[in-house]
């Protein structure tokens, strides 16, 4: 069975789209991109990653002032 996940914990999301796990959770932290909280766990859904990435190309994902957040 061929499964595709629809959502990341904030360690895979890194990993899908090769930004850093420290630069991943600042991101969250910041309210860039849109998250799921299931007790302690927090997911990301994929779509908002790849447009989140989108939106961003060429941006400083470290300046907090120049990353755009992604909105539903």
């Amino acid at each position: 069975m061929n499964e595709t996940k629809i959502a990341f914990t904030v360690d895979e999301a890194a990993a899908y789209t090769g930004i850093g796990r420290n630069t991943m959770r600042r991101l969250v932290e910041w309210g860039k991109i849109p998250t799921l909280k299931v007790g302690r766990k927090i997911l990301i859904r994929r779509e908002m990653l790849e447009n989140f990435v989108e939106l961003n190309e060429g941006n400083n994902l470290r300046d907090k002032v120049s990353v755009k957040a992604v909105t539903r």
